[in-house]
């Protein structure tokens, strides 16, 4: 009897893997039934000499830091280096509608039957269904299998809105900042919560890059990783940075993030000294940093995404100038990101009619 095609893998040609990088990527041999249908954009940090091994077989495009001076010229100081957020460069130069970014020390993780769990499949799930951010629904996602709204939820918000990201979380080594990581260096997650919910609108989460997926088309020039690593006085930031940034735009903008399912393994912990020295500042800073994303607001005349990351910006730089100086700097950066942005990613044209009307 012929064995029946294998399906075509969801959103194949409208999704992007971005991986951020200054070693051999042999982990990608675990994650090959799933990733190796789609395309991978792997970002080099790091010595731009060094040179990156990719296992066989894998369609991909590998940027390291001369790339990225030669594509953005002046503008290439927007982007971070000796930092994982040298990953938003990806974001920037991918074509597609859909982003999944994952970490080099991430595998596979199993569900408590032991199955392999597709992550990049649960996160495109995530983010075909609605996100339900103005009610919350005490069963979590009402969109999964077995589940829906529970009595007493409004009608009228049934149909939930766009989902802009989908964080995933991770088994193994929690996401620990380095003080909680110096008190509790054996700690180990191993709760594998089977639950998706959508974070409700006005609270803001710390947002972790290593499992994350978004839709680019919706969200994409908001998910800036900041000024870290090198040169600058904070790490390991990034994507707290960007997780506040996006929250705030698509509350205002009326989108919904989810978080919780899927699990991938974090195989390795980070040195809490070496990220203490990172963190220190924005330890610090933080304190400053979530009452201004609390009480920030858009005026409603900013209708797209750059529009609010550029009225964000100028915020950052009135408000959060008065933290520290560096402020004024990322601020300035982030101008300069969308300004990069938008010239890779020009806005479509509307279409003319044949006597040159719109």
């Amino acid at each position: 009897m012929a064995q029946a095609p294998a399906p075509t893998p969801l959103l194949k040609d409208e999704l992007d893997i971005v991986i951020p990088t200054i070693r051999n990527l042999d982990f990608l041999e675990m994650w090959r039934p799933f990733f190796q249908p789609y395309h991978l954009i792997i970002v080099q940090d790091g010595d731009p000499s060094k040179t990156i091994k990719v296992p066989e077989g894998f369609d991909y495009e590998l940027y390291n830091r001369n790339d990225i001076n030669r594509i953005l010229g002046p503008k290439a100081s927007c982007i971070s280096f000796k930092d994982s957020a040298c990953r938003c460069f990806g974001y920037m130069v991918s074509k597609k509608k859909y982003i999944y970014t994952i970490d080099d020390d991430c595998f596979v993780a199993k569900d408590p039957s032991g199955k392999q769990i597709n992550a990049l499949e649960q996160h495109i799930k995530n983010l075909l269904s609605p996100s339900t951010p103005f009610f919350f629904n005490t069963l979590y996602d009402p969109y999964r299998e077995g589940a829906d709204f529970v009595r007493g939820y409004p009608f009228s918000l049934r149909e939930g809105v766009p989902t802009a990201v989908s964080h995933g979380l991770w088994l193994n080594i929690p996401d620990y900042d380095a003080p909680t990581q110096l008190v509790k260096p054996l700690e180990r997650n191993t709760r594998y919560v089977d639950a998706v919910l959508t974070v409700p609108k006005g609270t803001l989460f710390p947002m972790c890059g290593m499992n994350l997926a978004f839709n680019r088309e919706l969200i994409g020039p908001a998910m800036y990783f900041g000024l870290m690593g090198d040169g600058q006085p904070i790490g390991r930031y990034d994507d707290m940075w960007a997780g506040w940034c996006i929250k705030v735009i698509s509350d205002h903008l009326g989108w919904g993030i989810k978080t919780g399912l899927p699990y991938i393994w974090h195989s390795k912990a980070s040195n809490p000294f070496v990220n203490l020295k990172k963190e220190y500042k924005g330890i610090y800073w933080q304190e400053e940093l979530i009452p201004f994303f609390q009480s920030v607001t858009l005026p409603k005349e900013c209708t797209t995404v750059q529009m609010c990351y550029v009225e964000l910006s100028k915020q950052v730089k009135a408000k959060l100038g008065e933290v520290d100086p560096y402020f004024d700097k990322l601020a300035d950066a982030m101008v300069t990101w969308i300004e990069a942005w938008d010239e890779l990613n020009p806005p479509a044209k509307a279409a003319q009619l044949p006597n040159g009307t719109a």
